[in-house]
């Protein structure tokens, strides 16, 4: 038993130095940018996009102003195929209230007499004290209640932008869609992801989508650096906060 407890007391003396090990080699460092090569996004725009069906340009079309295509002044800019961009609009200002309230009350009473059973309570009443009897032998009440009220009232507003990229069609013509977006400000990284699926119809003439016309979005608003790290609480305390009954 003791050497178990002593294995399982190095296990996480291990632990606690690896994690402060991993956070010393961190100061006087900012938090690294993740490599836009190693992204779904990088993938999708080095791969090669199917052939298109060659269009057979008239004579008259050369030598006029105005090209056909996509790269025309009036083309279609919506992004349709692997490795297009399309930006994303998240403008979220949503506000929801809940107020609830319940109570409840009940009362009881119940008594149970033996004026007579065999001539046993005549004869007990006899050696009671003064006052005391078995006419009322049982008389019993209760009364409970209870009431509560709770409420929630939560308001959110966000506004970002941010390109994402069509990493893959599917068969039914939807575009998946994924997007990120880093900044870094002195010691603080901010991080923008987006992902989701896109019909091609929601995408307007300006290559823009909003985050309502996404299915099944995730969008993820965060940030790492030193005042993240600072506003979370240690392992130590997370682990008390779960394990304390109190």
């Amino acid at each position: 038993m003791i050497v178990k407890l002593l294995s399982y007391c190095f296990l996480g003396a291990l632990m606690l130095l690896t994690n402060a090990c991993g956070r010393i080699e961190a100061i006087g460092k900012p938090p690294e940018i993740t490599p836009v090569t190693s992204s779904n996004e990088h993938y999708a725009m080095m791969r090669v996009p199917l052939p298109k069906t060659v269009v057979e340009v008239l004579p008259a079309d050369s030598s006029s102003l105005w090209k056909s295509g996509r790269s025309s002044l009036l083309g279609n800019q919506r992004a349709e195929q692997i490795g297009d961009i399309v930006t994303v609009v998240v403008e979220i200002d949503e506000r929801a209230e809940i107020s609830n309230s319940s109570s409840r009350g009940r009362s009881g009473s119940e008594t149970l007499e033996l004026p007579s059973l065999l001539g046993i309570p005549q004869r007990i009443n006899d050696k009671l004290p003064d006052g005391a009897s078995l006419d009322t032998a049982v008389s019993t009440n209760s009364t409970s209640s209870s009431s509560g009220d709770g409420s929630i009232k939560r308001n959110e507003k966000f506004s970002v932008r941010v390109a994402a990229t069509v990493v893959d069609v599917l068969q039914n013509g939807v575009l998946s869609i994924q997007g990120s977006q880093e900044v870094r400000v002195n010691f603080e990284l901010r991080e923008l992801l987006v992902t989701g699926y896109v019909r091609p119809a929601d995408i307007n003439r300006k290559n823009e989508v909003l985050y309502d016309r996404i299915a099944a979005a995730r969008i993820s608003y965060g940030g790492r650096g030193q005042i993240t790290d600072v506003q979370q609480p240690r392992y130590g305390q997370q682990v008390a906060d779960i394990v304390l009954p109190f």
